[in-house]
């Protein structure tokens, strides 16, 4: 930084009051140049925008792989050492640097168990979530049943397992295959704190979901023939309330039982649509806006762009 001296004397004094205003204008730029280097130089780094993110700025690549970039783990869960569900398996990130994790269960469909969707479970836990597939009381519970059994297995999730100081339990949503799909549906309108609700292939006998205000990712299967997305899943997604942030994706030539074993269309716009409202991580809008187009593997994609939530 340079360095002051008096002005100059002159022997005129219009070249005196002149020399002395320049001087005077020249030292207020010095004092108001250092301020502001003193001040970058004390201010902290600023916030960051999401406090929620988690993991590397996603690409299609990441989202399509089959496991991200967290190291993960597993608890199990006995039905004996629980109420209100029967128990299951617990995936979540080994590390904690990262900080608190939104959290998610996954309901079986009807004479399944939770290793119908265990393969779901590493996967999205290694992208930055804790991961719940769970166990119903009996294997023909109704969906309003699994509804229950997926807030049970929440509330167990944050409030007792081992695992819960790793949660954030203000971000928390549900995932459900078949009947499980439709107590996905059963759990979002009861409990519309859930940040959001995946029914895949859902079957219920309740069409009108007119009361729900979680963001919901509706996902149907092209043939279908045990939950036709005629009579469930287009109707369950064309019920929700039109202000509200949702979709309707459709597995091309799929059957019922796609979400039964590794699908990457399902995990991809899974992950997306729980990064994007569970995390609030805006990262993922652009794999969900504009709406996908139909291709190889979606006949049918609607939603509401952009999104709100």
């Amino acid at each position: 930084m340079s360095v002051l001296t008096s002005p100059p004397t002159s022997s005129g004094p219009g070249e005196k009051i002149s020399r002395r205003r320049g001087w005077r204008a020249k030292a207020a730029g010095v004092v108001l140049t250092a301020l502001a280097v003193t001040a970058g130089v004390a201010s902290p780094a600023p916030a960051a925008d999401n406090p929620y993110e988690r993991g590397p700025a996603p690409s299609n690549s990441s989202i399509e792989a089959s496991r991200g970039s967290f190291a993960t783990s597993t608890t199990t869960v006995s039905r004996l050492s629980v109420s209100g569900f029967g128990g299951g398996t617990i995936y979540y990130p080994t590390s904690t640097t990262a900080g608190t994790f939104g959290a998610v269960s996954i309901a079986p469909g009807f004479t399944a168990t939770q290793s119908s969707m265990a393969w779901l479970g590493p996967r999205l836990a290694s992208q930055g979530f804790v991961v719940f597939t769970i166990d119903t009381i009996t294997t023909s519970d109704q969906p309003d049943s699994r509804g229950r059994q997926l807030l049970a297995s929440l509330d167990y999730l944050t409030q007792q397992s081992s695992v819960r100081s790793r949660i954030d339990s203000s971000r928390l949503g549900v995932v459900g295959h078949s009947m499980g799909g439709g107590g996905t549906l059963e759990a979002a309108r009861s409990r519309p704190s859930l940040q959001a609700a995946v029914p895949l292939t859902g079957w219920n006998l309740t069409k009108s979901w007119s009361t729900v205000r979680v963001p919901t990712l509706v996902v149907g299967a092209q043939s279908d023939t045990v939950a036709p997305v005629a009579s469930h899943s287009i109707p369950f997604y064309t019920s929700l309330p039109s202000s509200l942030d949702k979709a309707y994706l459709e597995l091309r030539g799929a059957s019922h039982f796609a979400p039964n074993s590794s699908n990457t269309t399902i995990a991809k716009y899974t992950l997306s649509w729980l990064k994007r409202f569970i995390d609030n991580d805006t990262r993922y809008e652009q794999f969900l806006c504009p709406i996908p187009s139909t291709s190889l593997s979606i006949s049918d994609y609607r939603g509401n762009c952009p999104h709100n939530g």
